[in-house]
């Protein structure tokens, strides 16, 4: 079992017979009905990429590409734009069209108004030691200037260390939210790909991952699922990726990320990912 099926199963068993109920939750199903869900707070994963720990499971499918996708509409693209997400693919933040084909004064668009990618790779690099690295997406102004969901993926830290004459670039991510069932098999990965681009824009190797969730949620319509996923047994398969080859971070594509061992997880999990 990887580090990364380990994380997510005793989350998940922890979730089901520990978590707490929320009350009067603010999303809403299709049909109007609440939104309930288990949670528990303050939940951190550490992840070592210099010794293969990767965060990505076996136990069901993970839109590794269209994640990566995601993170290019936000840090590259720096845009709000639904169509620009569309033309890339990115379809799942149509829910969260605020009506004018945007997710309103988030996400790229609060990257973009702070110019807040360059801030941090010009950091990174003529002050790499410095510990003021931070990408910070919960502006209030923002908030307060059109409607839209508020970022669940809000921040990130990032250090630099030197081990035998090497810098490696360490990464935390810090979320508010985070539904585990869906978008947090995706988060963790995404995310990495994030650090890879910025490691290699800068020259440097990728180290450290860490994640850390204040509210770690189950949706109660998820819960057939969770009974699917704690009847399989994680595979030996170790999923990974990795970037071809370092170049500035507003050359990257996704054609530069090459992504393994994940076939057979697909092959396994097909109907599991058609149930959620």
């Amino acid at each position: 079992m990887n580090k990364a099926d380990k994380y997510y199963l005793d989350n998940i068993n922890k979730i089901m017979n520990e978590g707490s109920w929320d009350e009067n939750p603010r999303p809403k199903y299709h049909d109007g009905t609440p939104a309930y869900s288990k949670f528990i707070t303050q939940v951190f994963e550490e992840y070592d990429i210099t010794k293969g720990e990767f965060p990505i499971i076996t136990l069901r499918n993970t839109a590794i590409k269209t994640g990566i996708k995601e993170i290019l509409w936000i840090y590259q693209k720096q845009t709000s734009s639904l169509k620009v997400a569309r033309e890339m693919g990115i379809n799942w933040w149509d829910d969260w069209n605020i009506g004018n084909d945007t997710v309103g004064v988030r996400y790229g668009e609060t990257v973009r108004k702070y110019d807040l990618m360059n801030k941090l790779l010009n950091g990174l690099k003529n002050d790499p030691f410095g510990r003021r690295h931070i990408i910070n997406l919960y502006q209030y102004s923002d908030l307060e200037e059109s409607q839209g969901l508020h970022p669940c993926a809000y921040e990130t830290l990032w250090s630099v260390r030197k081990i035998d004459d090497e810098l490696y670039l360490d990464l935390t991510l810090t979320q508010r939210s985070n539904d585990f069932i869906t978008a947090g098999v995706i988060n963790k990965g995404q995310y990495l790909a994030l650090q890879m681009m910025v490691a290699g824009h800068c020259d440097y190797k990728v180290g450290k991952f860490c994640h850390l969730v204040q509210n770690l949620h189950i949706y109660d319509r998820h819960f057939n699922a969770v009974e699917e996923i704690l009847e399989k047994t994680p595979l030996d398969d170790k999923p990974y990726f990795e970037l071809v080859e370092n170049k500035d971070f507003y050359d990257y594509t996704i054609d530069d990320f090459k992504i393994y061992n994940i076939e057979n997880i697909k092959k396994i999990n097909s109907k599991l990912e058609l149930a959620i």
